[in-house]
């Protein structure tokens, strides 16, 4: 029997939250997760999507720590 791999969520936020802490457009988020560059959300419920706040968190930290190059 295959075994599940347990993740430990301990917080989820919804899109206004995460708006309020990413000043991003929806779309530029959406994007970036496509590509890998941001957390993904995950559904609760057919209409409920979330995302997990440590992740969101850890990303923030990384981007602060990280320079962004310019063109």
């Amino acid at each position: 029997m295959a075994r599940k791999r347990e993740v430990a969520i301990k917080k989820t936020i919804r899109r206004q939250q995460l708006r309020d802490m990413v000043p991003l457009a929806d779309s530029t988020i959406y994007e970036m997760e496509q590509r890998g560059e941001f957390p993904r959300r995950f559904a609760l419920s057919p209409r409920c999507a979330v995302w997990d706040l440590a992740e969101v968190e850890a990303w923030l930290a990384w981007r602060r720590s990280t320079p962004i190059s310019r063109a």
